[in-house]
């Protein structure tokens, strides 16, 4: 009795996973698309919007949390990076589902010189296909998207290694800007 009940609990989480899966990539946007809108505050509550980046590169990452092992390591890689990432063209935008007060802390601890927007309802990660979801807890899923000047999603990175993402992203941003 308790090996068929052990059986069927196991089934239930895997079709509610298959579900989350499911349906974010139902909702992400696809090499070409416009990219979804954003208006959010970023670590000192400065609303930001995709708009302001017209006219440049922008690389948009989801993450899962403030100061956690992998979510500082990327944020270091990318701030290491923004001297060659500006001189490309491009600005840096994190976003998370964490409040504006958590990534100013996060910010200032790691001093990164890029916004980190506070989407604490998850709306725009979840129009990235970049949320999950678990009913009581939310997070963003470690992804990252490249939107070119004209603000269509140029490339999709999809379940990204913290510590390969900056290096991948840069790359395409030299072959794509020359």
């Amino acid at each position: 009795m308790i090996k068929w009940l052990l059986i069927a609990l196991v089934a239930g989480v895997a079709l509610l996973l298959w579900r989350i899966a499911a349906h974010a990539k139902s909702n992400l946007p696809r090499v070409g698309d416009p990219a979804p809108g954003f208006n959010l505050p970023d670590q000192n509550s400065k609303p930001r919007a995709n708009d302001e980046f017209r006219g440049k590169w922008l690389v948009l990452y989801f993450y899962p949390r403030d100061d956690t092992p992998g979510c500082s390591e990327q944020a270091a890689r990318f701030r290491d990076a923004m001297r060659e990432i500006e001189a490309l063209g491009a600005a840096v935008c994190g976003v998370s589902v964490d409040s504006s007060s958590s990534h100013a802390a996060f910010a200032r601890k790691y001093d990164l010189p890029f916004a980190l927007l506070a989407d604490r309802d998850g709306v725009v990660a979840a129009r990235y296909g970049s949320l999950l979801d678990l009913g009581i807890v939310k997070f963003a899923r470690r992804n990252t998207f490249l939107v070119d000047p004209h603000g269509r999603v140029e490339k999709v990175y999809l379940g990204v290694n913290p510590s390969r993402n900056t290096r991948e992203v840069t790359e395409d941003l030299k072959k794509l800007a020359a």
